[in-house]
């Protein structure tokens, strides 16, 4: 007869198998509570430790470690921002002068029209020149490439970047002396406020205060050279405008923005003795130009056969622009930049009275938008089509036409371009970027005349 199992033993045995397996189980979750936390307590010291080094003291009082605090952070926050020691070296090497006395100057939107013409005009005469860029898609980035492309060829690095980003700003200027700033950065158009308000109040005011906060602490500071607007005048009927004509009736947010901006600089060139010049531009155009202007778009438009909308005013008068060539716009930044005098401020305070200068730089010779047409028209052998519609409220205004007396006064400003000369210059460069055969344009000639 088979033996009965002892059940007792059976019972026991189970009962120490569930307490070793608890135990062990134990064991893991301590061990791996003090893996998580200590794993956690790595990475929490590393933030602090990051964020400590890359701190920028914005007091007064620390101003004098300045430059000493962010050079020691730049070899480690560096690889934020392109590339660490390689990324250094390529902003050094691009806003060294190669001339004795030239200038090192920091080109806002660089990659765009104005900014990509006179980075290449200051290069050219001997001075260092970096530039910094967001690339944004207000229009196509492949054409702010390009103009990149260029001034690569040229030794002239664009730092990929934002106005806005305070730490990146305060990065170049620890690195690089600046005498001079070329302030073009901005969010430009009209019309297209209407769609997008809050990217001009960024950029043409949030992005230029926090330039001018940057600068205010460098040592020494540098002088700021920016583009204001002759949108600034808005709804004045004096003509031709003059410096001294109220701009307090802006016709759309864009201008407001701007004449936002020259207040603003007031207020730092007051406060903190910052150099500051104001440069109105007056309808700017030429190679490289910006799609969204009606020379660009009508060109493009011809071209294709498609038509075109011309304005007149309410009551059926012309629209008329001064039309002002980009060849003599440069001439006019550089013209401002070699007059710029010195800020008078150090470490974000003012030791004395610094230049505040307001210039219109224009054609002087209004150019009806009838006329533009008749010259494209010429140029490209095609016949418009032209739907001829009145100008709807969106901020466009009827006419400009700029008095240049002061800064022919100060600097030698003296526009030389006619209308005809730089759309012919345009034109040039249109279809030879584009690659566009003469068989595309007699077609569309011919197609437009159906």
């Amino acid at each position: 007869m088979a033996s009965s199992i002892d059940t007792s033993k059976i019972t026991k045995l189970e009962r120490y198998n569930s307490y070793i397996r608890r135990v062990n189980s134990t064991k893991l979750i301590a061990a791996s509570s003090k893996l998580l936390f200590r794993v956690t307590l790595l990475v929490a010291l590393l933030l602090i430790f990051f964020f400590i080094i890359n701190y920028s003291p914005l007091s007064s009082s620390e101003t004098p470690h300045h430059h000493i605090h962010t050079t020691t952070h730049n070899l480690l926050s560096s690889a934020f921002y392109g590339g660490g020691a390689a990324w250094e070296k390529q902003v050094r090497h691009s806003s060294t002068p190669r001339s004795v006395n030239g200038l090192s100057v920091l080109v806002t939107g660089a990659a765009g029209f104005i900014g990509s013409h006179c980075s290449m005009a200051l290069k050219k005469r001997g001075d260092g020149v970096l530039g910094i860029d967001n690339f944004n898609s207000y229009y196509d980035p492949s054409l702010k490439r390009g103009r990149q492309k260029l001034l690569a060829q040229h030794e002239i690095f664009i730092v990929e970047g934002d106005i806005n980003d305070a730490k990146l700003l305060a990065k170049l200027f620890d690195i690089v002396p600046f005498t001079h700033v070329l302030h073009l950065a901005a969010q430009a158009g009209v019309r297209y406020a209407m769609k997008n308000p809050l990217s001009y109040v960024q950029s043409n005011i949030a992005g230029f205060v926090n330039l001018l906060e940057t600068v205010k602490l460098a040592n020494p500071q540098p002088a700021i050279v920016w583009a204001s607007s002759s949108s600034v005048y808005g709804l004045n009927t004096n003509e031709p405008f003059s410096e001294n004509d109220r701009t307090d009736q802006p016709a759309s947010l864009y201008a407001a923005t701007k004449k936002a901006g020259e207040e603003i600089a007031h207020t730092y060139n007051h406060i903190y003795g910052l150099s500051l010049t104001a440069l109105r531009f007056f309808t700017v155009y030429g190679p490289w130009g910006r799609p969204d202007m009606a020379y660009f778009f009508f060109t493009k438009d011809m071209v294709q056969g498609k038509p075109i909308n011309v304005y007149v005013t309410q009551d059926n008068k012309e629209v008329a622009r001064d039309f002002t060539y980009i060849d003599d716009i440069v001439k006019g930044c550089l013209g401002a930049l070699n007059t710029a005098k010195k800020s008078t401020g150090s470490g974000g305070k003012k030791k004395g009275p610094a230049q505040l200068r307001v210039y219109n730089l224009g054609n002087t010779s209004p150019v009806s938008v009838n006329k533009l047409v008749t010259i494209l028209e010429n140029l490209l052998n095609v016949k418009a089509k032209k739907n001829v519609i009145k100008m709807p409220r969106n901020g466009d205004v009827p006419f400009t036409h700029a008095n240049v007396t002061l800064a022919k006064k100060d600097f030698g400003y003296k526009p030389t371009t006619d209308l005809s000369s730089g759309l012919r210059k345009f034109v040039k460069w249109y279809v030879s970027y584009y690659g566009i055969q003469s068989k595309e344009l007699n077609s569309s000639s011919d197609h437009s005349q159906d």
